[in-house]
């Protein structure tokens, strides 16, 4: 599925939309809790805060975010699973949702029957760098240099399992490059460890590269969305370079559980719009990486189904198995 990014359009059909009027007579009227999967101070993390903060205001109801992390984003996701489909638990999901089902075949709770779909909320790009040791400075020449000199590469990743992981062993498919993989706890390390040389290659959320390429300590060679990000707006996609279609992205989604009143989900969607329509939200989350993009219950629900079927079978042409 393309998703034509964008920092405006995000509220501009959904405002516009009819909308159940019952809603508004009862929701909330009581603290909202935002469920994180993941630990602070990620784009999930961050996001989940700029939306607690609009909506508070807008809602007149304290909205908690409450970072359950653990067992890949399992532990959150299944809590809001379990919960009452009332509206006040919510849960602010990545795509690492789907990978993981791609990787473990089956998760302890089913993505599409288990939850609501509520609305996508943004993007974060993924980008291949590489130490300037490396020489290369996109996938031509990096292709160049592994036929060159076969196993001569290595390249770390998020995770094993991650997206960005997973983006890599589609590469290394499309492109034929040999490259060991080392799985890191996390982006972080991968990136200390291609900044300092460690290793010549990493696959990363594109966000924290930008500021090692404006310095000129990383090559970025690639992006992996149909569009050029606009902290890289000089690195080419790999669309661009030649391997088509190629649109992967960490995704961030809005969720609750399954059987949530529509109108509900009707008025969470609207009013999240109008926090996203703010320039001032849209400024902190593109300065965290967060592109945001308008997407409805239903675009959600089908990147849901398209992606789970897109990651499993790479998983299963690429190897990819669970620590």
């Amino acid at each position: 599925m393309k998703i034509k990014t964008c920092l405006w359009v995000v509220a501009a059909t959904l405002l516009s939309a009819p909308v159940p009027v019952t809603y508004a007579q009862g929701y909330p009227n009581k603290s909202v809790r935002i469920v994180v999967p993941y630990a602070t101070g990620g784009g999930s993390d961050i996001l989940a805060r700029q939306l607690g903060a609009g909506l508070q205001s807008a809602w007149g109801q304290g909205v908690v975010v409450d970072n359950k992390a653990g067992a890949s984003g399992n532990i959150g996701s299944q809590e809001v699973v379990r919960a009452q489909p009332d509206g006040y638990t919510l849960l602010l999901q990545n795509s690492t949702m789907v990978t993981n089902l791609g990787v473990m075949g089956k998760l302890p709770y089913d993505p599409e029957k288990d939850l609501t779909p509520i609305m996508l909320l943004g993007i974060t790009p993924i980008a291949l760098a590489a130490h300037p040791s490396a020489n290369v400075s996109n996938l031509k020449e990096l292709i160049a240099a592994a036929k060159a000199n076969p196993n001569s590469f290595n390249y770390g990743s998020c995770g094993i399992g991650t997206p960005q992981h997973f983006v890599m062993e589609l590469l290394r498919q499309l492109t034929g490059i040999a490259a060991a993989h080392a799985g890191y706890k996390g982006c972080a390390p991968a990136l200390t460890d291609v900044v300092g040389g460690q290793i010549q290659l990493a696959i990363v959320s594109a966000n924290l590269v930008a500021p090692y390429a404006k310095s000129g300590q990383l090559k970025v060679l690639g992006v992996s969305t149909a569009q050029r990000y606009t902290l890289l707006p000089s690195t080419p996609t790999f669309e661009e370079q030649g391997f088509k279609p190629f649109d992967f992205s960490i995704w961030y989604a809005l969720m609750g559980p399954a059987k949530m009143p529509p109108e509900v989900v009707a008025k969470i969607t609207v009013d999240v719009s109008k926090v996203l329509a703010d320039v001032r939200v849209q400024e902190n989350l593109s300065t965290a990486g967060v592109v945001l993009f308008k997407g409805t219950a239903q675009d959600l629900s089908r990147l849901i189904k398209s992606d789970s079927a897109r990651y499993i079978q790479l998983a299963k042409s690429a190897n990819i198995k669970a620590e």
